[in-house]
């Protein structure tokens, strides 16, 4: 059983992510994720089923190690990824927050979220539920895996890591 502080303080960790996403502030936010980190958007297979191995099934957004995540940061900063421009405004929200330990001393960290964005004169939003794997880092974690399962896979937009 998880104790309260801990529960704020992962919360804290995941709304500073929130933050720093919303805020396009791309080096502190690349700096929550290990190097290692895997990062993983399934692809729906059929209306209840999503793919579980990146490997081997179709995936919308897989990255094996954070050279991903800092591939796409690249592509944002130079102008070579025309779907970012204009960035889109974003607003993250994460809830229903739930922590379980995991193998080698890290947690596991379960939540519900959505993102609304804003565009071109056009609003939209994603959202589903996520979990991460947060391994100790200093006083604070280093996210080690995200996988992200997008509910409204309908999608009228670029999808990108920041939409998640």
């Amino acid at each position: 059983m998880m104790n309260a502080q801990l529960q704020y303080q992962v919360e804290q960790f995941l709304y500073r992510k929130s933050v720093l996403c919303d805020a396009q502030d791309w080096d502190a936010y690349l700096d929550l994720f290990d190097e290692q980190c895997e990062y993983h958007l399934p692809q729906w297979e059929s209306e209840h089923t999503y793919t579980q191995d990146p490997k081997r099934s179709m995936s919308l957004i897989y990255y094996a190690n954070r050279s991903g995540l800092e591939d796409r940061v690249f592509r944002i900063r130079t102008g070579k990824a025309a779907s970012t421009i204009p960035m889109p405004r974003t607003l993250h929200m994460i809830s229903n927050v739930r922590i379980a330990e995991a193998k080698d001393g890290q947690l596991e960290v379960k939540t519900n979220w959505q993102t609304l964005f804003h565009r071109l004169g056009a609003s939209d939003q994603f959202f589903g539920y996520a979990t991460y794997h947060l391994k100790p880092h200093g006083e604070s974690w280093k996210i080690t895996r995200k996988h992200i399962v997008l509910l409204n896979d309908t999608i009228n937009a670029v999808l990108d890591f920041y939409h998640l």
